[in-house]
């Protein structure tokens, strides 16, 4: 087949829930091929992660996951505000979560969480040069411990149950293949 055989194209959309954190949607598709169907998409804003470096260790967050109902460690991150660049939310998740604020911001790449269900994407970042400040800038319902963990802890955790979540494994990735372009 060709691409333009598998190519689909949106008809029509219709809004199926809505939440604060996102929205469900119905797409009446068409393929290249004449055939019809409904497809069921999320619809939120995009994300970012940070890989925050402080000598040999990462600074990491362990937060409680609703879904998954297990505390998890994680590397921060969090959503970014409509028209902010992912940068600048890079260093503001950074700061609100940990309290460290970032000397140098570097992208690492940037991807798309599921593209089978989400329609958003997510850019992760490398922070270097960090200063403490000993102060995290938590929102109300944000509940969020971090700690400096060492790299090879962090590396040789994931997959576990509490280093579960697959964007670190994607941010470890990117790290890595940073790593080998240096």
């Amino acid at each position: 087949m060709t691409d333009k055989q598998l190519k689909w194209t949106t008809i029509a959309t219709r809004r199926l829930l809505h939440t604060p954190v996102f929205d469900v949607i119905a797409q009446t598709e068409e393929s290249g091929t004449g055939i019809t169907g409904e497809y069921v998409a999320v619809e939120a804003p995009d994300w970012v992660v940070v890989i925050p470096v402080y000598g040999d260790s990462f600074v990491m967050v362990r937060q409680w996951r609703h879904a998954e109902e297990n505390m998890t460690w994680e590397f921060p991150g969090g959503v970014m505000n409509e028209g902010e660049d992912p940068a600048e939310t890079a260093a503001r998740e950074l700061f609100e979560e940990t309290g460290f604020k970032a000397g140098k911001i570097t992208k690492l790449g940037r991807c798309s969480s599921n593209p089978a269900l989400f329609k958003n994407h997510f850019t992760v970042f490398l922070a270097e040069d960090l200063e403490p400040t000993g102060e995290q800038h938590l929102d109300d319902d944000e509940l969020v411990n971090y700690t400096l963990m060492p790299r090879e802890k962090v590396i040789d955790s994931f997959g576990s149950r509490e280093f579960s979540h697959a964007f670190m494994g994607t941010a470890l990735a990117f790290y890595f293949r940073s790593l080998s372009k240096n």
